[in-house]
């Protein structure tokens, strides 16, 4: 499944720039938390299309977007920083010895600074509604607006390096390798940055197998879930302004 455009993600934060401050009610925002190779991208894309589907979005209101690989150009543009820090905003608390050497001598923001950028981004996205936002401990970031729907995917081990092989074109160890980094990685940078453990089903509305469920099926449980719970937060939300 092909990424969004560029384009698209512009368009998403030009219409969501437009909307004045007492427009409509809080829209949704969704965090995916995943293992490697779970389909995430895959699963993400396909919640857009159906959220997009269920509520056709008018002219003037954005429609929903995925923010996954593109987030780090995001939190670079936001923040007005150089684009080609793009390969040190990543979702890992470890860095090359290289890097850490430019880091102390002040060639590039620390780590520390640049995780501080991605959380500041990740909020406002959430705030504006309509996002998936995938990783980069969106679900921990995001855990006190109740208006954020939280989903983990997970998979036997066996299964996700059988999808990262089909979906990168990668050999069956190359597979093996990238699942294990990944997970490693993305386990690090969530322990570092906010003393969280992915692995903690407390931190999330719904933990979906996608080798179970399929990605179409888990696509379509997550979106209608998603609708529900925006629902009772939109009564829970009417019930204290008549308070």
């Amino acid at each position: 499944m092909k990424p969004l455009s560029l384009e698209k993600f512009n368009r998403y934060l030009k219409l969501q720039a437009a909307i004045k401050e007492k427009a409509p009610l809080q829209q949704p925002s969704i965090t995916i938390s995943r293992e490697s190779g779970a389909g995430a991208t895959t699963v993400a894309q396909m919640m857009a299309d159906q959220l997009n589907a269920i509520i056709k979005p008018a002219a003037t209101e954005p429609a929903w977007t995925v923010f996954d690989k593109n987030l780090a150009r995001e939190v670079l543009v936001e923040h007005k920083l150089p684009l080609d820090l793009e390969k040190f905003v990543v979702e890992d608390a470890r860095l090359p010895v290289e890097s850490i050497v430019e880091e102390l001598l002040g060639l590039h923001p620390n780590s520390w600074w640049l995780a501080q950028q991605t959380t500041k981004t990740i909020l406002r996205l959430a705030r504006m509604g309509r996002v998936i936002m995938v990783g980069r401990g969106a679900e921990v970031i995001t855990q006190l607006l109740p208006y954020v729907f939280h989903v983990r995917l997970v998979g036997p081990l066996s299964k996700r390096i059988t999808h990262a092989e089909e979906f990168y074109g990668l050999s069956p160890n190359e597979a093996t390798m990238k699942v294990s980094e990944e997970d490693h990685a993305r386990r690090r940078y969530l322990r570092r940055y906010f003393d969280a453990n992915s692995d903690n089903p407390l931190l999330y509305h719904l933990v979906i197998n996608t080798a179970k469920t399929g990605f179409t099926d888990a696509a379509e449980i997550i979106a209608q879930a998603v609708l529900r719970h925006h629902e009772k937060f939109l009564q829970e939300s009417s019930t204290l302004r008549a308070a």
